[in-house]
C-alpha cells in the first residue's frame, strides 16, 4: 500500500450537524508515515472528506457506498490505518498527476469509483494558505541592488524579475526569515515584502467509460490585425497528437521539468484540449488562435505565488490576451494582485477560477480586483455545489468536461475546465468580432453565449 505524500500534520474534526465540543469530537491525525484516529461513529463520506483534507489526496468513491466508521488506533502506517477506517469496503491508492495520490473506495470495482470527495471545508481552510518555507518575495525601490540586500540579510536570490525590481529570497531557516522580515522596515531600499504562498494542487482527470469525438480543428493563417494568443497558466501541456500540437506554442517551464512519461493527462493538457474543443465549436471547425502555455508546477504537487507572478508577467510581455488561470489559493498575494491590475490597465483580460471548496469566498486571484472570476455549472445551469461563492460576479460554464488522452476518455470536474471554456470563448469572440479583449469581456459579463452564462 502506498504511503501518504509529504510530512502532513493535521487535526480534523468529524462532526455531523452542529459543531461538537473539541473534547467530544472524533479525530483523525495524519502524518506521512503514521496515522492516529479516534472515531466513534461517523459516516464513510465524512471520513473520506477528512482523509482528503489531511492528505491532499484526490479521493473517489463508488456512489451509494455506505459504511459507518468506528475505529480507534495510534501511530499506524497509512495502509493499515485505511484498512481499519474503511472496514470491509474495498480501496486502492494509486499515484496521480503532479505527485498527488488518488484513493479509490468502492464496493464492486475501482472503475465505478467516480464520485469526487471534497475535502472537509474547515480542515482545508485550516491547512491553507501554506508558506513556502524560508522564503520571502521582496520588491526594491528603483536603483537599489538586490545583491547588497541579500548579503545584508544572509539570503540567497533564487528568483528575479529585474524589470519589476522583484526578487525571490531564500533563507537558512525560519528564524532568519522572520528576522529579515523585521529588518526590512529599517531598510530604505525595500518597497514591499511578502510571503511566498502555495497554489492549490490541480484537479486530476479520471478515467471514464465511452468515447468523445476527436477534435477536428483547422489552423487558419494569422489575420491582418495580428494573431490572438490565449495564455494558459497551469501545469505542462503534453503532446496532443492528431495535428493539434500546431495550436500550442513552445511552452515555458518556470518550475522545472514536468513529470516524464505520465500515462494520464496533466491538468494543463486537459485545459488545452478543453480550449481547443471550445474553439472548434464556436469557430465552426477552424481558428487562427494559438495557445501559449506557462507551466508553474513542473513535477511538483503545488505551485506558488512567485511562479504565478512570473508566468503572469511573461504572458503580458509575450502578448497573451486573454489569460486563463485555472488555479487558485486562499492567500491574496499583493504582488500577483498588482500584476493582474497592470494587465487589465493594458487591455488584457484575466480569467481565474473561483475555487472548488464550496466556501463563502472566491480563491485568489479570482477575487482580485480586475480579474474576471469563473464558476462551474451543472447541466441544468445551476452553480455546482463545490464551487466557491462569487456573489453573482462570476461567469459560469460547464464544470465537467470529457477529454481524451492516449485513446482513453477522462472526465475533469471543477471550476478549472469552466475557466478554460470561458477564456477560449473570449478569444473566439475576439477573433470573430475583431473586438478588443476588454470589449469582449464586457459582452460576456452582460450576455449569455452558447458556452457561457453571466451573473453566476
Amino acid at each position: 500500500m502506498q504511503r501518504a505524500v509529504g510530512a502532513l500534520l493535521l487535526f480534523v474534526a468529524l462532526a455531523s450537524g452542529r459543531a461538537a465540543r473539541a473534547s467530544a469530537s472524533d479525530s483523525l491525525y495524519w502524518q506521512s508515515n503514521h496515522v492516529t484516529a479516534d472515531i466513534k461513529s461517523s459516516e464513510l463520506l465524512q471520513v473520506l472528506e477528512a482523509i482528503s483534507a489531511a492528505t491532499h489526496w484526490h479521493v473517489f468513491v463508488e456512489p451509494e457506498t455506505f459504511h459507518t466508521v468506528s475505529a480507534k488506533f495510534k501511530d499506524l502506517p497509512p495502509g493499515d490505518a485505511l484498512h481499519l477506517l474503511l472496514g470491509n469496503v474495498n480501496f486502492a491508492v494509486l499515484p496521480g498527476t503532479n505527485s498527488t495520490q488518488r484513493l479509490y473506495v468502492f464496493r464492486t470495482s475501482m472503475q465505478r469509483a467516480t464520485q469526487l470527495v471534497r475535502p472537509t471545508k474547515g480542515a482545508a481552510a485550516a491547512g491553507q494558505p501554506k508558506l513556502m518555507p524560508n522564503e520571502l518575495i521582496v520588491r526594491l525601490k528603483p536603483g537599489a541592488k538586490i545583491e547588497e540586500l541579500a548579503k545584508l540579510l544572509g539570503a540567497k536570490v533564487i528568483g528575479r524579475l529585474d524589470g519589476l525590481n522583484a526578487y525571490r529570497l531564500q533563507f537558512e531557516d525560519q528564524a532568519a526569515t522572520d528576522a529579515a522580515r523585521q529588518q526590512r522596515s529599517l531598510n530604505a531600499d525595500v518597497a514591499s515584502v511578502e510571503d511566498n504562498f502555495t497554489i492549490n494542487p490541480p484537479e486530476v482527470a479520471q478515467p471514464a467509460q465511452g468515447t468523445v469525438p476527436p477534435i477536428k480543428l483547422q489552423l487558419n493563417p494569422p489575420p491582418p490585425n495580428g494573431q490572438i494568443t490565449l495564455g494558459l497558466i497551469d501545469t505542462a501541456v503534453q503532446p496532443l497528437g492528431d495535428g493539434l500540437d500546431q495550436f500550442i506554442k513552445k511552452q515555458e517551464h518556470l518550475a522545472g521539468e514536468p513529470p516524464a512519461g505520465s500515462s494520464t493527462p496533466l491538468h494543463g493538457t486537459s485545459m488545452a484540449e478543453t480550449m481547443l474543443r471550445t474553439l472548434q465549436l464556436l469557430g465552426n471547425g477552424s481558428t487562427s488562435i494559438n495557445i501559449q502555455a506557462y507551466d508553474i508546477y513542473g513535477a511538483n504537487q503545488t505551485a506558488n505565488s512567485w511562479d504565478l507572478a512570473t508566468a503572469l508577467q511573461k504572458a503580458v510581455d509575450g502578448g497573451a490576451n486573454p489569460i486563463s488561470m485555472s488555479l487558485g489559493s486562499t492567500s491574496d498575494s499583493p504582488f500577483v494582485r498588482q500584476l493582474v491590475q497592470e494587465a487589465i490597465s493594458k487591455g488584457i483580460t484575466v480569467y481565474a477560477a473561483v475555487g472548488n471548496d464550496g466556501g463563502p469566498q472566491m480563491d485568489y486571484p479570482a477575487a482580485d480586483a480586475g480579474a474576471t472570476p469563473v464558476t462551474a455549472l451543472e447541466k441544468d445551469g445551476s452553480i455546482a455545489s463545490y464551487a466557491n461563492k462569487s456573489g453573482n460576479k462570476a461567469i459560469g460554464a460547464m464544470g465537467t468536461v470529457a477529454v481524451t488522452f492516449n485513446g482513453q476518455t477522462y472526465l475533469v470536474s471543477g471550476t478549472s475546465p469552466a475557466t478554460a471554456i470561458v477564456s477560449a470563448t473570449a478569444a473566439s469572440l475576439m477573433e470573430s468580432t475583431k473586438g478588443t479583449a476588454a470589449d469582449v469581456n464586457k459582452q460576456l459579463i452582460a450576455n449569455p453565449t452558447p458556452t457561457t452564462v453571466p451573473g453566476k
